[in-house]
């Protein structure tokens, strides 16, 4: 199976919170399963740092800080097509938030599942992945 994951999700996972579920980091971890983090992601992650709503552990750079992380946790990295943006305009409008929109477009063009908590992003016509 091949994974999206959600920003909250690879957050989570390079801080090794407890947040996730057992059988959801055994399946990250699973050398079957190919794990993808949006660039729709990162460009989030450093919006929020930017505003001051998200602490990025960092020495340096925040933005060099997750790419390293990305690569050490053997996360490829998905760029957005503008295929994947076509999606948009099938979405049910269930929720605003262009990033989640964005990541539910590119699960749907490259056949992903997120793993994701978030039960805005699960009550779309998406693969999930959380219990």
């Amino acid at each position: 199976m091949n994974l999206l994951l959600d920003t909250c999700t690879f957050l989570w996972m390079i801080w090794d919170e407890p947040r996730i579920p057992p059988g959801v980091r055994d399946r990250l971890t699973d050398p079957r399963n190919g794990t993808f983090l949006s660039t729709i992601s990162l460009w989030e992650a450093m919006a929020k740092h930017a505003a001051g709503r998200l602490e990025i552990r960092a020495r340096g750079s925040a933005f060099r800080h997750l790419v390293e992380q990305r690569e050490a946790h053997e996360v490829a990295s998905l760029p957005l097509n503008e295929q994947a943006i076509a999606h948009l305009e099938h979405l049910p409008a269930l929720h605003r938030d262009p990033f989640d929109r964005l990541l539910i477009c590119q699960a749907i063009e490259h056949g992903l599942a997120i793993v994701t908590p978030d039960e805005h992003i699960r009550r779309y016509p998406v693969k999930t992945l959380w219990d």
